[in-house]
This record gives C-alpha cells, sequence and structure tokens, in this order.
C-alpha cells in the first residue's frame, strides 16, 4: 500500500480495512509494514480529527461527573469553594464558573483546563 494524506471517506475506510488486515496478521511493529501501519494509523487519526471532532464537554457537567467519581458532595467543597448554596448555584449554572474555580476544580478533580475554560 502506498500512503497518502486521506482525503475522503473511501480512503479513509480503506485505510481502515488494510489496518484490521494488517492486525489480523500479527505484524510485528519492527518490521517496515508495522511502521507503514503505524503511519497508517497517524494518517486515520489526522483524517478523525479533522472529520470526527469530539465536542468539549459542558463544563459544569464535567464538575458533576468528577465529583460522582470522587465521591464528593457539595458539603464537601464548602470549606474551599464557598457555602453550599453557592456551591448549588455554580452546579445549576445560576452562578458563573470564574477563573478561580476553575483553577481549583483542575487541581481538586484533576479536570482538564481546556474542559473548564470551554
Amino acid at each position: 500500500m502506498v500512503l497518502k494524506v486521506i482525503k475522503n471517506k473511501k480512503q479513509y475506510q480503506e485505510y481502515l480495512n488494510w489496518v484490521d488486515v494488517m492486525f489480523d496478521k500479527k505484524i510485528s511493529p519492527d518490521k517496515r509494514e508495522g511502521e507503514m501501519v503505524q503511519v497508517a494509523l497517524l494518517l486515520i487519526k489526522q483524517y478523525e480529527d479533522v472529520n470526527y471532532s469530539v465536542p468539549m464537554p459542558d463544563p459544569i457537567e464535567a464538575i458533576k461527573i468528577k465529583m460522582k467519581d470522587a465521591g464528593l458532595r457539595n458539603k464537601d467543597l464548602v470549606g474551599k469553594v464557598g457555602s453550599k448554596g453557592y456551591i448549588s448555584s455554580i452546579l445549576s449554572g445560576k452562578k458563573p464558573l470564574t477563573l478561580e474555580l476553575a483553577k481549583l476544580f483542575h487541581r481538586e478533580l484533576n479536570i482538564p483546563a481546556e474542559v473548564l475554560l470551554s
């Protein structure tokens, strides 16, 4: 296969099928064909990044999900953010997510800054 920049869906599908066949053959990544698969995967990723962009999650929803995953409730953030009512207002969208709060949630909940600032 000659590897080129993927420009349309047909080429994209051909690359996906070819990579699938190569995976089934269990090609070693150290061999020439294995290196070609790696390049094909980079080309596939580049095409997907341009044509199938994933929207950023809503910052408030991300905070709620991370809090749930960590087993945190509004009252657990009282000393760091403010009153329980203020936290509820932020999480309901009644109060804005300030830069200081975004920094805090980034630090405390490990939420990527680009999600909190979107």
